[in-house]
């Protein structure tokens, strides 16, 4: 856990610390307390680095099995 606050750190992830504290303090100052929740959300994404903070949601870096499968089936049929 302190390793996956510490490390890793990019613009993303400063931005939805700031941009969900931002939320939580507004949401505070209004007293709309159901903006905590998306507020807290998004700031734990940033700290935590989950979910797109953490840069998994684009460039191809997720992975999956499917396609592989799907492609030996292909080629096998083909045969």
């Amino acid at each position: 856990m302190k390793q996956r606050l510490l490390t890793g750190w990019n613009v993303q992830r400063v931005l939805y610390v700031l941009i969900g504290g931002a939320i939580v303090i507004q949401s505070v100052i209004n007293r709309e307390w159901i903006g905590v929740l998306p507020g807290g959300y998004f700031a734990a994404m940033g700290l935590f680095a989950f979910g797109c903070a953490s840069g998994n949601c684009y460039g191809g870096s997720c992975t999956s099995d499917a396609g592989s499968s799907l492609t030996k089936e292909n080629t096998e049929r083909t045969k």
